[in-house]
């Protein structure tokens, strides 16, 4: 075989291997037989971390949609900025609202000492998200894994994908549908807000100058809105979080129960109910039956961990950058 067939054969066999490796279908117990502690490994970590702090949950939680949505769940979310290339964290969406990557960081360090180079960043965040949601109160559920870290993120993606607090209901549909998600989806994933805290600056145009008309948001209740008012005042710290609804450390439907009341903290939130149907159905339907909420939380949660983008990938042993690279005798790139 000539050097240059040769070369273009282990070219070849080597772009296979990791088109193969990149579009593995998912599977329950895939760490069964390589790191059997996997999950149990990840849900200890998360909870040491919510005994800290609870609010880790509601940002653990997160970060599967932040990921997910942009080429899929393969932790792009996870990787920091180099020189060369600008990722999502700083993007539109996740600058000074995105938090907690230091507890994946504990988990991916935990489960490199029982387990090295087996479990994936991608599925880390999947399995932490789930038991965040567990662990505040909420269903549990069977997930997926086998995902593949990327090898690149692009702020831009993220800017063009994630949604902003100014979000209204047609838009989120909209949004939903082209990652094959329903409107009972959207609405139920949207209850993720059962737990957690928004920031002022997500709400003082809801406050004070809804749609541009120099007036509060109409569909705000009254009371609520004084609560609103003096926690987020003109000119003070916009950076002050408020709970996304009343029960905020607890995973419940008392979300949907507040949409109703008007008491939605975020206008993407309120929107659900006060835009009418085909998502106010919804909102009614779990604020008045918390099981239905949760088979359909669950359902959605499983069909968003489904998205993938089939490129390229890897193990990363480290969640915020790419493993290093070494160029073998034939030229190509391999991973050390």
């Amino acid at each position: 075989m000539s050097p240059f067939n040769s070369s273009l054969y282990f070219l070849i066999f080597f772009l296979v291997h990791i088109s193969m490796a990149s579009s593995a279908e998912l599977q329950h117990g895939f760490y069964k037989q390589t790191c059997p502690k996997a999950e149990s490994i990840v849900k200890k970590v998360l909870r040491n971390a919510m005994v800290k702090e609870l609010r880790v949950a509601a940002s653990v939680m997160r970060l599967q949609f932040h990921d997910c949505f942009v080429d899929g769940c393969d932790a792009s979310l996870l990787l920091d900025d180099t020189p060369t290339m600008l990722g999502e964290k700083l993007s539109l969406s996740n600058i000074n609202s995105l938090r907690s990557y230091e507890i994946i960081d504990a988990i991916k360090e935990e489960l490199e000492k029982h387990c090295p180079n087996v479990v994936s960043c991608a599925d880390i965040i999947i399995m932490a998200s789930r038991d965040a949601v567990v662990l505040s109160g909420g269903p549990n559920w069977e997930v997926k894994l086998g995902r593949e870290d990327s090898l690149i993120a692009r702020q831009e993606d993220s800017d063009k994908i994630m949604p902003s607090p100014r979000a209204n209901a047609t838009y989120l549909i909209d949004l939903f549908a082209k990652f094959n998600l329903s409107v009972k989806d959207l609405v139920a994933l949207s209850g993720s807000h059962s737990i957690g805290n928004g920031r002022c600056f997500s709400i003082m145009f809801r406050l004070y100058n809804q749609s541009g008309s120099g007036k509060p948001d109409p569909e705000l209740e009254s009371e609520y809105k004084s609560q609103l008012n003096k926690l987020c005042p003109i000119g003070g710290d916009e950076e002050v979080i408020g709970d996304l609804d009343a029960t905020p450390h607890y995973f419940d439907n008392q979300y949907f129960k507040d949409l109703v009341s008007g008491k939605g903290f975020l206008n993407s939130d309120q929107s659900l109910y006060s835009a009418g149907e085909p998502t106010r159905k919804y909102v009614k339907m779990f604020s008045e039956d918390e099981d239905e909420f949760f088979r359909a939380f669950v359902e959605g949660m499983v069909k968003m961990g489904d998205l993938q983008s089939g490129k390229p990938g890897e193990i990363r042993k480290n969640c915020r950058v790419v493993n290093p690279r070494r160029i073998s005798g034939n030229g190509f790139w391999f991973a050390k």
